[in-house]
């Protein structure tokens, strides 16, 4: 079977589409007539996929966006299984509470990306706006478990309240990255803005540049952290340049004390 494939319609609707049914799980034994027929929110109105899109393939384990642009939100809400690919760019909310499965976006993503995920794998071939993998308002966590991977650069607030899992940015990050973050591992290659770790509670910030450290986070001096290399091996062979590090070596920051907070930010040293 080829890959359902959706293709946006150049005609399509100017207003945000809210593409949360077009799941492996929510078309799994449906026939095209009952796929065209799925009702999509788009502003205040719904409108047939088969208005949207231009649709074939037929295997809903495996789908594909084409002509994707920064409207389409909530691509991959809830998603448990298989496959979804994005050619193009996502709009807000992608991986939105994923439990399962594979979603690549070959563009960027709007905010609040991997919110609520709590497995799967979410990669992000290009930029990523800001509350990566944060809880959403009136929430108290963020991502739940799973593994993101970002080959850009993230906005403001990365990882914020998130709860669990794994999150590797390949480019920069904004302010507040890892603010009020409760656990989990957030890595960054590149430089990260103002106020880092911001009211952390617990979890593991890793940089690769020395940031401006508060005054409520406490410098431990230096340390060779054996975990380190047995994590860098669990990454062995995914589709990142985080596969091939191999250090242990860091200067490591405890806090946020203002906060009661037992995190750590670690900075690996050259």
């Amino acid at each position: 079977m080829s890959a359902l494939t959706f293709t946006l319609k150049h005609d399509a609707p100017a207003q945000r589409i809210d593409l949360a049914p077009l799941t492996p799980d929510h078309l799994a034994g449906k026939s095209s007539a009952e796929i065209g027929a799925v009702e999509l929110l788009c502003g205040n109105r719904r409108w047939r996929a088969d208005r949207l899109f231009d649709i074939a393939g037929s295997d809903t384990d495996d789908i594909v966006i084409d002509n994707a642009n920064g409207k389409l939100d909530f691509i991959g809400r809830g998603m448990q299984r298989g496959r979804i690919t994005v050619n193009g760019d996502a709009g807000s909310y992608v991986a939105f509470g994923m439990r399962g499965g594979t979603l690549t976006v070959n563009g960027n993503a709007d905010a609040f990306a991997a919110s609520g995920m709590t497995g799967g794998t979410l990669k992000i071939d290009g930029n990523v706006g800001d509350f990566l993998a944060a809880a959403i308002p009136g929430e108290r966590k963020g991502m739940k478990g799973g593994l993101v991977i970002v080959t850009g650069n993230a906005g403001d607030r990365a990882g914020d309240q998130m709860r669990r899992g794994i999150v590797l940015i390949e480019g920069n990050a904004g302010a507040y990255c890892a603010s009020r973050m409760l656990a989990g591992t957030l890595a960054v290659m590149g430089s990260v803005g103002d106020y880092v770790g911001y009211g952390m509670r617990r979890g593991t910030l890793l940089l690769f540049k020395t940031p401006a450290m508060h005054a409520t986070f406490q410098d431990c001096g230096s340390h060779t952290l054996p975990f380190l290399s047995l994590m860098f091996k669990a990454f062995k062979g995914l589709p990142t340049k985080f596969a091939d590090i191999d250090q242990n070596r860091v200067r490591r920051y405890m806090g946020d004390i203002a906060n009661d907070g037992k995190g750590e930010v670690l900075v690996f040293i050259t």
